[in-house]
């Protein structure tokens, strides 16, 4: 059957991604800093915020409570529109944190489908530092954070860096699916810039040079679309300065953010995400997201037919087992470094549930229609 053809030469392929992935995250050095060397770098957290009142204290009270020169951070807090009181208590917060609000940025009426870089953008216009660091407003900061992100671009004249990140401990199904979900995408973030497989980065946890965000003109010419923020910036920076981003594989660095509370927006999110594909020109990864499109889909197409053909049931399971077998060999160590190796005993259950979200997610993504903080987007 051409169907088993294709599965078998795509399993094969998929194995074989799974192994250089893990080598790559073997090969990504763990950063260690020059606690010796002073700090010297201004650095400005920007956040943008919106509907965030559950979360946005906490989140500068992580950022306020670096053990970095207080006199060498400023914090920018942007307020999008929110209707929850968020800029109340980020002003709150006390002289250290500005707020902005971005209804005021774009008082002249200015249309925009994407509000989190406008947010960015006015974060950055009434920021100082030489070095900006952007996190989301429901996120928590190690204390290390500032300090290591600012030790390597020190010592490394970074244009760019991208930072770890995990969701936090969840007892939930919907959380501990996110989780693993989303250790395996911090794997691959740290393994393909290793191995040059293709660029990628979360908006939670990334830092820039002032000079290069105005060197490659910011978000112009990526400010129409509603996503990508992070992804998009990056494979900016990549063309410009393709030798100046760093990865920071520190456990002192790593970000955390709480999954989202249920699968209707957790699908919601990941259809955001996935509607970033084809708008960058990194045909690498455009090769690898559609390898592991279209395994996913070769998976979902046996097993429907398994229905017609009970004798494919057997070579539907080997097929299952090679892939949950890979994909374990990469995620060990990767779970290892996040500290949630114990949520791996579910990570073979909950193969089935996995398939259909990539398969659903990414069909989706392509549309291009999803909701996010009460927003409608297209």
């Amino acid at each position: 059957m051409p169907i088993l053809i294709a599965c078998c030469i795509l399993t094969s392929a998929y194995v074989l991604l799974m192994i250089v992935y893990r080598i790559g995250w073997l090969k990504q050095p763990a950063f260690t800093a020059d606690k010796a060397a002073p700090p010297g770098t201004f650095i400005s957290v920007i956040i943008p915020a919106r509907n965030e009142a559950a979360n946005i204290e906490a989140c500068i009270r992580s950022v306020l409570s670096q053990d970095y020169p207080a006199q060498l951070v400023e914090v920018i807090v942007v307020d999008d529109h929110s209707e929850d009181g968020t800029a109340t208590l980020a002003k709150a917060a006390g002289d250290r944190v500005q707020v902005v609000s971005l209804r005021e940025y774009l008082e002249n009426g200015e249309p925009t489908h994407s509000y989190k870089k406008k947010a960015l953008t006015a974060g950055i216009t009434a920021s100082r530092g030489s070095l900006i660091v952007t996190t989301d407003a429901d996120c928590i900061a190690p204390p290390h954070w500032l300090a290591r992100i600012a030790s390597l671009y020190e010592r490394t004249g970074a244009t760019m860096i991208i930072g770890p990140v995990k969701f936090t401990a969840s007892t939930k199904l919907v959380g501990l699916f996110q989780s693993l979900d989303f250790t395996t995408m911090q794997g691959i973030t740290a393994a393909a810039h290793r191995l040059r497989l293709g660029s990628m980065a979360n908006g939670a946890n990334l830092a820039f040079s002032r000079e290069a965000f105005e060197a490659v003109q910011g978000y112009s010419g990526i400010d129409h679309l509603a996503s990508g923020d992070d992804y998009l910036l990056l494979h900016k920076m990549q063309q410009r300065f393709p030798e100046r981003i760093q990865y920071l594989k520190s456990r002192e660095a790593i970000i955390e953010t709480a999954p989202q509370p249920d699968w209707a927006s957790f699908l919601q999110q990941r259809i955001r995400w996935a509607s970033k594909s084809g708008k960058y020109s990194d045909y690498r990864l455009t090769a690898i997201l559609m390898l592991v499109y279209l395994f996913n889909v070769a998976i979902l197409a046996v097993t429907v037919a398994c229905f017609w053909l009970p004798e494919l049931w057997p070579i539907l399971a080997g097929i299952l087992m090679i892939k949950i077998a890979a994909e374990l060999v990469f995620l060990l160590p990767v779970a290892g470094f996040f500290n949630n190796r114990r949520e791996l005993w579910l990570f073979p259950l909950l193969q089935p549930l996995h398939i259909l979200y990539i398969v659903l997610a990414g069909f989706l993504g392509l549309l291009g229609g999803y909701r996010w903080k009460g927003r409608a987007v297209r």
